[in-house]
């Protein structure tokens, strides 16, 4: 029965020491199975792990990337060259009419008729209104009749006195009454001037109940109605007309440029004024400087002056506020920089000069005359040497930059702009980072970076032959990587 027992437990015992053994094996063959895939993950080849970079890692377009083993900044150049600089004078204007009248009745009477529209264009001599002009006709043929009276008059009396010098040089009249009828002609050649110069008057106030424009200009709006009694005395006239074309702007100067603009007056200068919106941003209209005031205002500092615009566009108005720029001169091949590499520090003006192992020195200048995209350098630069435009605020002497044009060339990215490449393995989510290769070497290295098993790969071209490489574990990776590393490095 024992047999039998031991016999029959046999069968039982054996198949489960079979799984156990199946058991290990799996076991075995698993943790077999992770070791290979961490070594294949720590010792991906280098090319393999640049073709696997995307844009966005580090070495990227996105990432930080180094060069040389050192941050580089990378900024913009522009060469210093010749150009001409204009020197302008800017000041505020307002525009003012080159002539103003006030159409005001010469005469009293009704008005009769209007002529013109309100706002219209209107010529020198133009006929805008009338005036009733009978009673005016009336006192023209009065005073004509009074004329031929007096005529008559002078005529009698001019026959009467050759007659009493006929008389008188028969000794048949006395001188007394000779000298009398001289006095009387002469009496009437006075009243028949009178009557001339009223005649005239007359004739004149019969012209005054037209009423025409006394300048070419737009006319303003209309005061009187038809119908209503007019004189000289009524306040505003009939209209305004204001001269629009040749137009004047009134600005003023500070009269510390006053020197340099009288210089360019007494050499005959024609000076070249453009007249700017509110915005600056749209010209108006160009014309020439028109005459100076003869003193300043003690109280702005400034002197009024004239300049003189043919508005043809009629785009400046009266009383129109506008920005005014002067052209006083222009300085010929002046050495410019832009403005914007231009820095200023507690020693004076300076800026940083590219040199040919891409570093840059701090240089300092004496800047010139200003425009709004150039300076003039007077002292410290010379034509084609290189200067820093943008990216300054983080340089210092000495320090290395990149350019544009070499990140274009490089097959990589730094933090500078430079670029690179990056990239991530799909099963364990780790990252891997290339160095931008040094010249002809081409050596890189490749390693995890972020994640738990992830370290952290740098290379110095200058520290050992190409394709030389170091792996730096990353900050936060477990003891088994840093011993991986160690050994790696060893």
């Amino acid at each position: 029965m024992e047999q039998e027992r031991s016999s029959a437990g046999t069968p039982q015992a054996t198949p489960r020491t079979k799984r156990r053994w199946l058991g290990t094996v799996i076991a075995v063959l698993l943790v077999a199975g992770l070791g290979a895939l961490a070594w294949h993950l720590t010792h991906k080849p280098a090319g393999a792990a640049a073709g696997a970079r995307g844009p966005g890692g580090p070495g990227g377009p996105g990432g930080g990337g180094r060069r040389g083993g050192q941050n580089t900044t990378t900024v913009g150049v522009a060469a210093v060259t010749h150009a001409d600089i204009p020197i302008y004078v800017d000041a505020l204007g307002t525009v003012t009419p080159s002539a103003t009248a006030t159409v005001t009745p010469q005469v009293s009477g009704v008005l009769t008729s209007v002529t013109f529209q309100e706002g219209q264009m209107v010529r020198k001599g133009q006929l805008l209104a009338t005036i009733e002009p009978r009673p005016f006709e009336l006192a023209v043929t009065q005073a004509q009749a009074q004329l031929q009276k007096d005529e008559a008059q002078l005529d009698a009396a001019n026959v009467t006195l050759r007659r009493y010098q006929t008389l008188l040089q028969q000794d048949s009249i006395a001188r007394q009454d000779v000298d009398t009828q001289a006095a009387t002609v002469k009496q009437l050649q006075g009243t028949v001037l009178g009557d001339q110069a009223s005649l005239g008057t007359a004739r004149l106030n019969l012209q005054w109940t037209r009423l025409v424009a006394p300048v070419s200009g737009r006319a303003g709006l209309r005061s009187v109605d038809i119908g209503n009694l007019v004189s000289s005395g009524t306040s505003g006239g009939i209209t305004t007309i204001t001269e629009l074309a040749p137009i004047d702007v009134e600005f003023a100067i500070p009269q510390d440029r006053i020197p340099q603009l009288q210089a360019r007056i007494a050499a005959g200068a024609v000076l070249a004024v453009s007249a700017l919106d509110r915005t600056r941003t749209n010209l108006l209209d160009t014309g020439v400087f028109l005459s100076l005031n003869n003193q300043s205002d003690t109280q702005t500092g400034t002197v009024r002056a004239k300049a003189r615009f043919a508005n043809a566009r009629n785009a400046l108005f009266p009383s129109q506020f506008v920005n005014v720029r002067i052209l006083l001169d222009t300085l010929k091949d002046a050495v410019v920089v832009p403005v914007t590499a231009l820095r200023h520090g507690p020693t004076g003006d300076f800026v940083y000069v590219l040199d040919d192992d891409r570093t840059v020195t701090q240089v300092g200048v004496t800047q010139g005359v200003a425009t709004a995209d150039n300076v003039q350098i007077t002292k410290g630069l010379q034509v084609g040497e290189r200067v820093i435009t943008e990216g300054g605020d983080r340089l210092k002497d000495g320090a290395k930059v990149s350019l544009p044009g070499d990140a274009a060339s490089g097959p990589h990215r730094g933090a500078s702009g430079a670029s690179g490449a990056s990239g991530a393995s799909g099963a364990s989510g780790a990252r891997h980072h290339r160095g931008d290769a040094a010249g002809a070497d081409g050596g890189a290295a490749s390693a995890p970076a972020d994640g738990a098993s992830a370290g952290r790969h740098h290379r110095d071209g200058a520290s050992g032959p190409a394709g030389a490489a170091s792996w730096v574990p990353a900050e936060g990776s477990s003891w088994p990587q840093r011993r991986r590393a160690s050994a790696a490095q060893s």
